[in-house]
């Protein structure tokens, strides 16, 4: 448990933000952004080529300054190191956090309940190595003797958004793409037999490898997707084939074996591995290293491991994680912004606000503090974005005039994927990026009356034309989108979320709020079943349920069991 019961909001530095906040107010981007010696001393990070521009941020060096005394008020330094060396800070489950050991160096030594993990670690990479490279070359065949060149993976929230989101960003990087030539990989995650129907279309079961990620081996809607797929293929193959043809990601060896997986064909993760967490373990490693190979995604790796080194060692004032958790609790829980969007300039990073949406709201979405006391402010953002530039014909306009936002915008020096046309402007990245660097400063600047006066606007379209402006983003420019880079990306989020929480004073490595919804849905499974097999009408609901319940079975087109 926590050291003390007092809660952030109580400290001295917290109530010093509360007072600067009307300062804050005073004033405007457009003002701040004047400033050059602001914007230049303090306000931009470089990182092994990674740039981090918060000029734009509500925010100024005393702003800075206060920030980082709240950090100083609530142990954040204490908190990360405690992270690192394996205390048992998710203390609700009482669990060590050390996803950063998923990543480390094989030379490096970070204890759980005093033992070195990075061993552990690195057997089970070994074991992916070797596994994956005999899929790949062919030297493991499936039951008719077959390469098995296509992978689906099945798994649910962490074990499928934060894989789908490196896959999606692998597949148009050149070195990735060439690897993975003749090879397909698909996620299973939803329940609804449609995705069953569109992750099996155009497969051969001959030909598929299924991977079922699953710790305990008991996930109800992973476990019934694996039970799906094991039909699909002993129908086409017969029921010895599902040795040959599934593997497990899983710590649950007996119920592996007793699925029909062979014990030695499961792969380990840990208690200390939370979920949301959990792309660079067997979950993302194994599925990744199949489409891939080994070394592409040890690549990745590499790059989450960076960050975890700078995050570690890095002076809080240069430290891009902690920069950026404390400008999100500055929008949280000072200026009383909800909501952030995440903004990659980069269609291959499509799938990347999605996993942010489950580490950030699985995280920080909590309303009591570490110790269970309640809390008087807000925590957690609601988590949102799309890639630019589709997302400037979605919700950009709301950005721009509506509610004010908290953007992130990122960007990519070099595309995966360049075309130069003979005859334009620019480059298609060009004509891209040229949006990345323009909309930051639409939304800090904005357009007033004035200007809009001067361009000869009508004047009855002044008020629908104007930007109020004054509206916080911040930039983060990657060289490029490298395996490397995508590792860097990934670990920086999640080290910011961890920051959030550290100041916030709540447990960002649990997530009882998910349980629930469960334990509702099991008393709804018994009543199906039961109408369905006895023709019992629905009871021991209220009534909104009870009439959904009467008209889903009334004319549901499910055969009787």
């Amino acid at each position: 448990m926590a050291s003390s019961t007092a809660l952030i909001c109580e400290t001295q530095a917290w109530k010093d933000l509360k007072g600067h906040v009307e300062d804050i107010n005073k004033t405007h981007l457009r003002d701040l952004m004047s400033d050059a010696h602001r914007c230049e001393s303090m306000m931009l990070l470089e990182f092994e080529g990674l740039l981090l521009d918060y000029s734009r941020q509500r925010a100024t060096v005393e702003t800075m300054d206060k920030l980082l005394n709240l950090a100083k008020a609530a142990q954040l330094s204490e908190k990360i190191s405690r992270m690192f060396n394996g205390e048992h800070i998710n203390s609700t489950e009482n669990r060590s956090v050390l996803h950063v050991a998923l990543r480390a160096p094989k030379d490096a030594v970070i204890k759980a309940d005093g033992k070195n993990v990075v061993p552990e670690v690195w057997n089970v990479l070994d074991k992916i190595k070797d596994f994956s490279e005999k899929i790949r070359s062919g030297s493991w065949v499936g039951a008719t003797g077959k390469p098995l060149k296509d992978v689906i993976a099945i798994g649910i929230g962490g074990s499928f958004l934060g894989p789908l989101f490196v896959h999606t960003a692998l597949q148009t990087d050149p070195e990735a793409a060439e690897c993975a030539k003749g090879r397909q990989l698909r996620f299973l995650a939803n329940i609804d037999p449609v995705d069953v129907a569109r992750n099996i279309n155009g497969l051969n079961p001959e030909t598929t490898l299924v991977v079922v990620v699953s710790k305990t081996f008991t996930t109800a809607e992973t476990m019934l997707n694996a039970r799906t797929l094991r039909e699909w293929i002993t129908t086409a193959l017969g029921a010895p084939a599902v040795a040959k043809h599934m593997v497990a990601v899983s710590t649950n060896l007996a119920l592996v074996e007793k699925f029909g997986i062979d014990p030695n064909n499961a792969f380990a993760f840990w208690d200390w591995v939370g979920g949301r967490y959990s792309v660079c373990s067997a979950v993302g490693v194994l599925p990744l290293s199949l489409q891939y190979g080994f070394s592409v995604v040890e690549k990745f790796l590499k790059g989450a491991s960076s960050i975890d080194q700078h995050f570690q060692s890095t002076p809080f004032e240069k430290n891009i994680p902690v920069l950026l958790g404390l400008l999100s609790v500055w929008n949280v829980s000072f200026l009383g912004y909800p909501a952030r969007a995440i903004l990659p300039y980069s269609q291959a990073l499509e799938k990347f606000a999605p996993h942010i949406q489950q580490v950030s709201m699985e995280s920080n979405g909590k309303g009591v503090s570490i110790d269970g006391l309640p809390l008087p402010f807000e925590t957690g953002e609601i988590d949102f974005g799309e890639p630019g530039t589709n997302g400037q014909h979605s919700f950009y306009q709301l950005i721009h005039q509506g509610r004010v936002i908290p953007c992130d915008f990122i960007g990519t020096v070099k595309s995966q994927q360049p075309v130069y046309l003979e005859g334009e402007v620019v480059s298609n990245h060009d004509e891209l990026m040229s949006n990345f660097f323009a909309q930051p400063d639409a939304l800090a600047y904005g357009k007033t009356p004035e200007q809009l006066q001067k361009e000869n606007v009508s004047e009855n379209l002044i008020p629908h034309k104007t930007f109020s402006g004054n509206r916080p983003s911040l930039s983060l420019l990657l060289p490029e989108l490298s395996a490397y880079n995508v590792g860097q990306l990934l670990a920086i989020y999640e080290h910011r979320v961890a920051v959030q929480g550290f100041v916030w004073g709540i447990n960002s490595f649990d997530q009882w709020g998910v349980e629930l919804g469960k334990v509702l849905a099991t008393q709804v499974r018994k009543q199906l079943h039961s109408s369905r097999t006895q023709g019992t009408a629905p009871e021991g609901f209220n009534y909104s349920t009870t009439t959904l319940l009467k008209r889903y079975l009334e004319t549901s087109s499910e055969p009787k069991m």
